[in-house]
């Protein structure tokens, strides 16, 4: 039996965001190979998501401009972060939409507090990845390990936060006869 390659296209040029998907591809579906096409669309929503229903939303319109523009593939994937105020404080998360073959798979992340600095900094309009290099002195940190690598001192580092999403996100592609 010849193992077709299946094609992923991802909406983004992150490659943090490129390895959490086909790591978690991978793991769902050890007996396919994969490959990635990185394509920079829009996600529709503001720079920095600030509620939920904004970040889904552009998860959902990153995965669909990638099906628009490369639409000979066989996974289309938009991956938004974002944050949501709780309580007085800042939390950050990503919602994760996978579209193929009339099936759209969604999950978001684990959610976690960010510090009050990082809070004020983007209460006063700065996106989460550029607080996190200012209050670190870090240079394009969300490339690498993001807030959750920072803040965890790696143990939890950007690509498996995503990865496990990822996964979940597939669980209507690895159960089609149940979706």
């Amino acid at each position: 039996m010849v193992n077709v390659m299946k094609h992923i296209v991802m909406a983004s040029l992150n490659p943090v965001k490129t390895n959490a998907v086909m790591q978690g591809f991978q793991r769902m579906f050890p007996e396919e190979s994969f490959e990635i096409t990185s394509v920079n669309v829009p996600s529709g929503v503001s720079d920095q998501p600030m509620s939920d229903e904004e970040t889904l939303r552009g998860a959902a319109n990153r995965s669909l401009q990638a099906s628009v523009v490369v639409p000979a593939a066989d996974y289309w994937v938009g991956i938004e972060g974002g944050v949501y105020e709780l309580e007085n404080r800042l939390h950050a998360f990503a919602w994760i939409v996978i579209k193929a073959d009339g099936l759209l798979g969604k999950s978001r992340t684990a959610t976690f507090e960010l510090p009050k600095v990082i809070r004020d900094l983007v209460h006063n309009g700065v996106e989460l990845g550029e607080a996190d290099d200012i209050v670190f002195n870090r240079q394009n940190s969300k490339q690498t390990n993001g807030a959750i690598g920072i803040l965890t001192q790696d143990v939890i580092d950007r690509t498996s936060y995503y990865e496990h999403a990822v996964v979940l996100a597939l669980v209507p592609f690895r159960n089609r006869e149940l979706f």
